[in-house]
């Protein structure tokens, strides 16, 4: 736990002073205003929940795909990746403790996404369900985080991860029916989407700004957890392996 808690301080201090980490607070509302502004001049009122939770998802993603792939590059760049890799204490608890911070710090743009519709818009969304909806937003956290140690090792195999985050940014986005819901997609690639855990996050999230009964909350929470653990087991498991193989060939700080 104390690994985790450093990990998570350290990356705070460095995101106070990097900008590229708070643009997500930028960009959530204007994404929001896109959104709300194409509902409003199709008629369709009825859909301001799915404006709400697009930028809310993408803005988590977004910020662990820069900051994940950011982190170990500079690591890398810098020379302090080799002393974090021979440490005795595990990186893979202090990686996730800094992809959680920044994480936590994305979770400000659903705030920013209510407050939009209510104020510009007028469409102040209730909230019946606050327990799934606090349970979702945490299981959301924890799955993004955990999902960006997959990537991982892409980040230290590739030189420039800045080619990995815009790659991996869109497609994730639709598969995860952030805007539009998976099952709009065509049949042969839906179950695909069962796989990436914003597919789990999204339909939650919506559900619960929803006046009806949350269908199975419990067990889509641990859907959403599960994906993210096996994202952050699978790719911890993978980076290790990755490691040893740049340090057999001598290429760990090679940028």
């Amino acid at each position: 736990m104390k690994l985790f808690w450093n990990g998570f301080v350290f990356q705070l201090q460095l995101a106070r002073r990097s900008p590229d980490t708070f643009h997500v607070c930028a960009t959530a509302p204007l994404l929001t205003v896109v959104f709300l502004a194409i509902n409003k001049y199709t008629g369709a009122a009825d859909l301001t929940s799915f404006a709400v939770a697009a930028p809310t998802l993408m803005s988590l993603w977004t910020l662990a795909l820069s900051i994940a792939g950011s982190a170990l590059t500079e690591d890398r760049e810098l020379g302090t990746l080799e002393g974090q890799i021979a440490a005795p204490a595990p990186m893979e608890l202090t990686f996730l403790g800094r992809m959680c911070s920044v994480v936590v710090v994305g979770l400000v743009a659903f705030a920013e996404s209510w407050l939009i519709a209510g104020l510009l818009f007028g469409r102040w969304l209730p909230v019946p369900h606050p327990f799934v909806l606090t349970g979702c937003l945490l299981a959301t956290v924890a799955a993004t985080a955990g999902t960006t140690a997959l990537l991982a090792p892409l980040f230290v195999l590739t030189p420039s991860a800045r080619t990995v985050q815009n790659t991996l940014s869109f497609p994730f986005y639709l598969l995860g029916g952030v805007l539009v819901p998976a099952s709009s997609l065509p049949h042969w690639i839906q179950p695909a989407s069962h796989a990436v855990f914003l597919s789990w996050c999204a339909n939650l999230l919506r559900d619960s700004l929803a006046a009806p009964p949350v269908h199975q909350p419990a067990l889509r929470l641990l859907a959403v957890i599960a994906l993210g653990a096996v994202g952050y087991g699978t790719g911890m498991v993978l980076f290790h392996r990755v490691i040893m193989r740049v340090r057999r060939a001598g290429t760990l700080s090679q940028t």
